[in-house]
Formats: structure tokens, C-alpha cells, sequence
């Protein structure tokens, strides 16, 4: 899953980042509301974590015109601002959540993990779909409830296919979820990836449809 990180704290940037990383998500950082604004506005994330005290525009103002402009993903406020009101003025403007500093990394990743499950309508954190199982609290694949070791990039692609198990994903979309703007985003990388899950997985849980994309195979009668 790919999430947009804003904080102007270099520190809590830093942690948040880290934390989010090593649970499994791929994370990209703004510091300011300006590059914040933009980034949410031109890129498609799974998940945005946001500070609203930023410099040159704050958080409320940059959730207000991501919402303005249809911008629909999950968003988790951060703030030190203590009053009620100002969180409901967070939520009411647009926010899915909302975390008060000081806080544990391990609450922050909870809520992220929660608020992108709801997004695809998923509320349990083990989700299945035919054979294949994910636990999105222990990072952990199953098949016919044998469990199956897989890489980090190939756990992110498995929870990608399954958060939008509904259609048929392109491997232009897959590559952004998994290596956002990295330069290794090419089209023979997510083929590996898929070549090797497919050898640890067994045939038929993840499909293919030629020219379209790929999905997992329970679902395959996605028009």
C-alpha cells in the first residue's frame, strides 16, 4: 500500500516513516503544505498521514482542496492541537481519522492499517479470498491455511490485488504501489515479482487477463 506521510518534524517524520515502512507499506514524505497539496493532488495513495501545524499551508487547508478537487483517499490527521473543536473541524473538512501528539507509532500503524482495510470494505484484518488468506496485523500470507513466506514487494502486491479484489488491476497501477517513483518501476520487475509468487503460491490465485492486468483468481469473473 502506498501512503503519503506529511510532517514538518523531522524527527516524527523520520519515526513515521520507519514504522509505516517496516509494516509493510511503501512510503513517500512531504514536509510542507505546499509539496503535500500537490503530491495528493497529481499521485494516488492508499493512505495519507497528515500533520495540519505545516508551514506555508496548513493541513486543513490542504485536506479542504484535496476534497475540493474529488481527492477520495483515507486521510489520518495528526496534530498537537488539543480542542474538540478543531477535531471536529479536521473531520467535517474531510478526515478519516484522528491522532493527537503525543502518540505510539504502534496506534498510528493500527489506525493506517484499519483506515485502508474500510476503504475497500474490508473491516477484519485477516482477509481472504478463496484459497489465499492475508493478515494484514502480522504481515503474514496463507494458502489453504499453510502459511507461505514471501518478500516484502510481493506481500505489497498480494495486498494490493487483495484491497481491490473487485477488478482487474494494470501492471501500470501495480508498479505505482509498489515502487512509487522509484526508477526500478518497470514492467519486467513486476513480472518476477509475479513469477515468484505464483511458484510459491500454486496455480490459480493469481490471474491474468492479456492486455488488462491481473487479479486474484476467486474473482475471475471480472468482466
Amino acid at each position: 500500500m502506498r501512503v503519503l506521510a506529511v510532517e514538518d518534524d523531522p524527527l516524527i517524520r523520520k519515526d513515521v516513516h520507519a514504522a509505516l515502512q517496516a509494516s509493510g507499506f511503501l512510503v513517500e514524505t512531504a514536509e510542507d503544505g505546499e509539496d503535500a497539496w500537490f503530491l495528493g493532488d497529481t499521485e494516488d495513495y492508499d493512505l495519507v498521514v497528515l500533520d495540519l501545524g505545516l508551514p506555508g499551508m496548513d493541513g486543513l487547508s490542504v485536506l479542504k482542496r484535496w476534497r475540493a478537487n474529488g481527492r477520495e483517499m483515507p486521510v489520518l490527521v495528526l496534530t498537537a492541537r488539543g480542542a474538540w473543536h478543531e477535531r471536529v473541524e479536521g473531520i467535517e473538512a474531510g478526515a478519516d481519522d484522528y491522532l493527537p501528539k503525543p502518540f505510539r507509532m504502534e496506534e498510528l500503524v493500527a489506525r493506517a492499517r484499519a483506515l485502508v482495510r474500510r476503504s475497500g470494505g474490508q473491516g477484519s484484518p485477516v482477509q481472504s479470498l478463496g484459497e489465499l488468506a492475508i493478515d494484514t496485523n502480522r504481515m503474514a500470507v496463507s494458502v489453504r491455511g499453510v502459511p507461505i513466506s514471501v518478500t516484502a514487494l510481493e506481500y505489497r502486491l498480494l495486498s494490493y490485488l487483495m484491497l481491490h479484489r473487485d477488478r482487474v488491476v494494470p501492471p501500470t497501477e501495480l508498479l505505482e504501489h509498489l515502487y512509487g517513483d522509484d526508477d526500478a518501476r518497470e514492467a519486467n520487475a513486476l513480472e518476477a515479482i509475479l513469477t515468484r509468487l505464483r511458484k510459491k503460491l500454486g496455480a490459480g490465485i493469481i490471474g491474468t487477463r492479456r492486455g488488462f492486468g491481473y487479479f486474484l483468481a476467486a474473482a475471475e469473473d471480472l468482466e
